[in-house]
């Protein structure tokens, strides 16, 4: 958290706002989970041409070069005219021609990263070894099916490691999984064709409906304009753990897999 539904509604409230405008200073504050990269100074002078977004990466397109800005588990960026003083849990600030941009992380896990170009040095290694975007026509299921079957691992800790696909974080895939029927414990290899390319539709259907639900804010998340999501409310296992299945009414189960807590019905996901 925040996952790609969040990612891409942070970009969207901000993206056409900030292109085209000159980068007047950059500010640093406590160090994140990686530097970045350059001197603040360098970047001043510089053009935003452009937001785009790369799994749970923004990638700030400049005029030379590029910034790479994730949100790590607790971050989260503001752009405005106004903003207030910056706080203790702000760490990076860059003010421009049409708004200052702010990254706030209590955890301190997320970065802003400068590269030179997204295929060479930190950037390559950050991007390069992400898999499919999941909204995108290239997410098929043939390919989807190709890439599970090299998998050993349980199918729910497969869709978080983002080789295959990108951007399917931890509340996404138990909803994902619940609507398509399938135990996240179950081996990716051993998923069949069918049950694949209900998993393909459940995860477009499921990352489609947080995009329009402004994403989901659990702790700190909002957009960059300061709006928090709501698809929380329409979680059919998540955080639900002894709640009754809103499809069979049995109780949601509640297990950890790689660290992270896993939502399911023991019923409707029988295997």
């Amino acid at each position: 958290m925040p996952e790609l539904p969040e990612v891409e509604v942070t970009r969207l409230s901000f993206a056409s706002r900030i292109a085209g405008a000159k980068v007047l200073s950059v500010d640093l504050g406590k160090p994140l989970r990686w530097p970045l990269g350059c001197a603040p100074a360098r970047l001043v002078g510089r053009t935003v041409r452009s937001v785009r977004r790369r799994g749970k990466y923004l990638l700030i397109d400049l005029d030379r070069g590029l910034l790479l800005v994730h949100l790590g588990m607790s971050g989260s960026l503001s752009f405005a005219t106004d903003l207030p003083a910056p706080g203790k849990h702000d760490h990076f600030e860059m003010v421009t021609t049409q708004g200052a941009l702010r990254l706030n992380d209590p955890r301190r896990f997320g970065a802003v990263v400068y590269a030179e170009a997204q295929d060479v040095g930190t950037a390559s290694t950050l991007l390069g070894r992400l898999g499919v975007e999941p909204l995108t026509d290239d997410f098929d299921v043939d390919s989807f099916h190709a890439g599970l079957k090299r998998r050993k691992a349980a199918i729910k800790q497969v869709l978080l490691a983002g080789d295959v696909v990108v951007g399917v974080g931890n509340i996404y895939a138990s909803e994902a999984l619940f609507l398509a029927g399938i135990r996240p414990t179950v081996i990716a290899a051993r998923l069949s064709r069918p049950r694949v390319a209900r998993l393909r539709d459940a995860i477009r259907d499921i990352l489609g409906r947080a995009l329009v639900s402004g994403g989901s804010t659990l702790r700190n998340f909002s957009s960059a304009s300061g709006e928090n999501g709501h698809f929380q409310f329409e979680t059919k296992v998540y955080a639900r753990q002894g709640e009754p299945c809103r499809v069979c009414s049995k109780p949601i189960k509640l297990l950890r897999q790689g660290q992270r807590s896993t939502f399911y019905c023991a019923v409707c996901q029988k295997a």
